[in-house]
Formats: C-alpha cells, structure tokens, sequence
C-alpha cells in the first residue's frame, strides 16, 4: 500500500485531522484531538503506526512479520506496520481500529 493510500483511508475517517505536532515529515493524524495514525518518522521506508488493542497487538506482532511494536511508542498500546508487506485489507482494518479506540464516543 502506498503512502498516498495510506493518507487518502485515514483522511477519510470523519472528522480525522492531519496536524505535524512532530515536525514536516512526521504526519500525525488525530480525532478530537487523540492521535489514531503516525506516518513517517519511522527507519526504514514509510510506515504506520496505529493505536491497537495490547491483546490483539500481541498477537499480530507474533503473526505479521510487517507488524512491530509501536516505533517511539507505548509498545503495549501501539502497533507499527509495514504496509508493503501486509496485506491492505488488513492495513485498512487496523487504521479503523485505531480511529474507533481513539474516537470519542457519543453520550446518551
């Protein structure tokens, strides 16, 4: 998946925010002011990384040899992923995950 599609699902996303907290080449991608999507900054080419669950982050970074504990982050709480080498479908998925763990949700 390239950098350019990796923008266009997370700037998708309603009311994402691309915002550059980090500098120019860091693009940080926030909802209500929670980060849900980093890209760049990373070693090594153009990477994600993503909010996720500890239970399913621990078992994706077992299973994805493209999927890492969060690069620079809690390595509990976050995820970096290689998208050329998952599959977009699942780089599509986790991009939601994080926006939804993120998101604030709505009151009764």
């Amino acid at each position: 998946m390239s950098a350019k599609r990796l923008h266009r699902v997370c700037a998708a996303l309603p009311d994402a925010e691309l915002t550059h907290p980090f500098g120019p080449d860091i693009d940080v991608y926030k909802v209500a002011g929670k980060v849900f999507a980093v890209l760049g900054g990373n070693v090594g080419g153009h990477r994600i990384t993503l909010k996720c669950a500890p239970e399913r982050a621990e078992i994706l970074v077992g299973e994805h040899e493209g999927i890492a504990e969060g690069y620079h982050m809690n390595k509990r709480h976050w995820i970096t992923v290689d998208p050329a080498s998952v599959a977009a479908g699942l780089v599509e998925d986790l991009v939601d995950d994080s926006y939804f763990l993120v998101r604030p949700t709505p009151r009764r």
